[in-house]
């Protein structure tokens, strides 16, 4: 007697696989209809899996409606294809019918893909929802993969603390375990498309993260992949790391992992970053395949650096590529233009965006604008802008207009600019201390004492300006004054003889911004203490003669410690980097890269 057939291997089921068409699979469905063997939950759960791909969706809801007795597992079974369609509202309806069943409820495998598509979608009250029903409805709620798919979903609402949670709770994390919560950490740690190291905590903590958990992980047995890699460089990308970034690199090509867009950008992104521009751009032209994402790294870096026209020169040979802009690619734009004095050039890219692009420009965008024009000393016109723009104006926007109104001596604009901005930030003190800069190149020493005085009743402290430089891979930070390093009788000696050449050069102090009514030779004191200007004498005594001095500031460069770099890398034959909280600086024979336009 001829053994029948399991369902699983049933003829009928191998000619499903083979459907391409939508009619040669309605053709299959009839025969599972007229056969009967549509009343298996395999053969249907195989169907609508084929149906979500091939029919209309209202074709393979009439399926499943049409099945007596669903199980928990057909439910899964449609959620999970809904989900991957994005048919995220009809798979949270479809959760729903589940409790109108009284014969089942939701298992382990209901989950994941809803928290998958509430991670997508920054659906986090929908999610919490969830997590509430995984506490009530499972026996066990908390195995690998609810564990592994809560994880995912809070990292990508911003929630690292309750992700960290999750992870430290699976026992022995898989790959993509461990790639989830480095990602959370970098995600989160990246706020802004440009350097901006103004205070070392915070981002920079969760940046710090992403290193130390890959030290874990190294310990484990997950062998690290290109997912692994790209949020390590992204990390390093944000520190300023070069000597880690480098590392991963070097293991990337041990170990022949693949040099793809998403890893080449990433390691463009460090190159620039750290001030290699000429290594970004390398890797930029060995790329066989680049995507918007990696001509926005490259644009940027050239914009950052100061490189404005090479920056839309690239912008040009990309859209012969035949790539189209993104939101992103606009801002950098507008931003390399700001940083080289081309309005027109980023008042055009601005007004592209809408008629040639369909792009809605955001507020970011606006910000880049004013910033623009408020360089450009067009202070009236970017007051104008801020008055009639679509959305309310943010801190950023108010503080380029300050800025520029502090560059131009707009006294007018710029205590309307800090009116906002107390408001808004009522306890960040870089906003009072432009202001009081601006009374201090007037002489109006009693609006000096009148914000200071302001600073001291709301109990804020002006933030002390920091510099790092990198010798041999070793960070030394300094702040103004600074006597604790281990070398501090060394570096003020050499000091003494950088203030000496700098005089002999004929260098006259700025003393304009000095924010003090004193004694100018009181003002001269107070600048050579700067900590760019230690940092540097520091790197004189402490690095070879011919290695390029790195610094990495918190705050933007003084218009002194700009014009000593200028003249320091000449007296001394020194290259000088500067990377401040937006751009970098490339002193090089008594001149710098911004052609004084910062």
């Amino acid at each position: 007697m001829k053994a029948i057939n399991p369902i699983s291997n049933h003829p009928i089921l191998h000619l499903l696989q083979q459907c391409k068409t939508l009619y040669t699979f309605k053709q299959v469905h009839a025969q599972m209809t007229a056969t009967g063997l549509i009343l298996h939950t395999y053969p249907v759960s195989r169907i609508l899996l084929l149906s979500s791909t091939l029919a209309t969706f209202s074709y393979t809801l009439t399926i499943f409606e049409q099945v007596r007795n669903p199980t928990i597992f057909l439910f899964n079974t449609l959620i999970s294809s809904f989900i991957q369609k994005e048919y995220t509202h009809a798979a949270f309806s479809l959760y729903t019918t589940i409790f109108t069943h009284p014969s089942i409820k939701p298992n382990n495998y209901t989950y994941p893909s809803l928290f998958k598509a509430c991670g997508t979608h920054q659906l986090l009250k929908h999610g919490r929802a969830l997590h509430a029903h995984v506490l009530k409805f499972l026996d066990t709620p908390y195995d690998k993969f609810v564990q592994a798919s809560l994880l995912n979903f809070y990292s990508r609402c911003g929630k690292v603390g309750i992700s960290r949670y999750f992870f430290d709770q699976i026992i022995e994390p898989d790959l993509a375990s461990w790639n989830s919560m480095l990602s959370s950490y970098m995600r989160n740690a990246t706020t802004s498309f440009f350097p901006n190291p103004s205070n070392f905590g915070g981002n920079a903590i969760l940046s710090m993260e992403v290193l130390h958990l890959f030290s874990r992980m190294q310990q484990s047995f997950a062998k690290p992949n290109e997912i692994t890699l790209v949020a390590l460089i992204n990390a390093c990308a944000d520190l300023g790391a070069l000597n880690q970034g480098t590392w991963i690199h070097a293991y990337l090509i041990r170990n022949h992992l693949s040099l793809n867009r998403f890893i080449g950008t990433a390691l463009i992104t460090l190159y620039s970053n750290c001030g290699y521009l000429s290594f970004a751009c390398q890797l930029f032209d060995q790329l066989l395949q680049k995507d918007i994402f990696c001509y926005n790294a490259m644009i940027r870096g050239l914009a950052i650096h100061g490189h404005g026209h090479k920056a839309l020169d690239l912008f040009k040979k990309m859209r012969e590529e035949g790539l189209g802009p993104d939101d992103v690619t606009i801002l950098i734009l507008i931003y390399a233009c700001s940083h080289v004095g081309l309005v027109d050039e980023g008042c055009q890219h601005f007004e592209a965006m809408k008629s040639d692009y369909g792009l809605e420009p955001k507020i970011e965008h606006y910000c880049c604008l004013v910033d623009l024009l408020g360089r450009a000393g067009q202070l009236n016109v970017a007051k104008k802008l801020v008055g009639t723009m679509p959305m309310k104006p943010n801190a950023v926007l108010w503080r380029s207009l300050l800025g520029a109104s502090r560059v131009h001596g707009n006294l007018e604009i710029g205590e309307v600019a800090l009116q906002h901005l107390v408001h808004l930030e009522p306890e960040t003190s870089g906003n009072y201390v432009l202001l009081s800069n601006m009374y201090a190149q007037l002489n109006r020493w009693d609006d000096v004492k009148r914000i200071r005085k302001l600073m001291k009743d709301h109990g804020i402290d002006k933030m002390p300006g920091t510099s790092i430089v990198d010798i041999d891979g070793a960070m030394h930070e300094f702040l103004i004054g600074d006597n604790t390093h281990p070398r501090a009788k060394e570096i003020y000696l050499k000091l003494e003889e950088m203030n000496k050449n700098l005089q002999e050069c004929g260098h006259k102090p700025r003393t304009r911004e000095v924010l003090f009514d004193i004694e100018e030779e009181e003002k001269e004191d107070s600048l050579s203490y700067h900590s760019e200007r230690l940092a540097i004498a520091f790197a004189l005594i402490a690095s070879k003669s011919n290695a390029p001095i790195r610094i990495i500031k918190n705050l933007r460069v003084c218009s002194d410690c700009h014009s000593t770099s200028k003249l320091l890398s000449s007296i001394y034959e020194r290259e000088i980097i500067v990377r401040d909280r937006t751009r970098f600086h490339h002193f090089r024979d008594g001149t710098c890269s911004c052609l004084d336009y910062w």
